[in-house]
């Protein structure tokens, strides 16, 4: 088993308060049999987008989407009316909590149903995790 994970994030340590998509970056993750690595820091291009975006505008989908290329997975405390755009491309994880190392002992713990979603394809459902 091998997925990339990204967790939403504004300060690096915890989990963004707004839907995923507003985060300022996605720590990216590299999940395996041997565990977990930090693989890379990616800017979130639609936090600094069109102002006059509102949630669940297509083009921040779009623009959220972008940044996330190769994902599997996306981690957030929130997400968005866009949520069933992203599901078509994502396994969508809502985790209730605030520190970005409990989110990822959470889904480490629950990696069976996030692959049995990421085998759905576009017909997956997200998953809401309580650590």
């Amino acid at each position: 088993m091998q997925l990339l994970i990204a967790f939403g994030t504004d300060d690096g340590v915890h989990l963004n308060n707004d839907h995923v998509g507003m985060a300022k970056e996605f720590l990216v993750y590299e999940f395996s049999d041997r565990g977990q690595t930090l693989v890379e820091r990616r800017q979130n291009v639609s936090y600094a987008g069109d102002e006059s975006m509102q949630h669940g505008d297509p083009r921040k989908a779009r623009a959220t989407a972008s940044v996330l290329e190769s994902i599997d997975v996306l981690v957030g405390k929130k997400f968005g009316p866009n949520i069933t755009r992203l599901l078509t491309k994502f396994v969508c994880v809502v985790v209730r909590t605030d520190d970005v190392n409990t989110a990822i002992e959470a889904v480490r713990s629950n990696i069976d149903a996030v692959l049995e979603q990421k085998e759905k394809g576009q017909e997956r459902k997200h998953i809401v995790l309580q650590p």
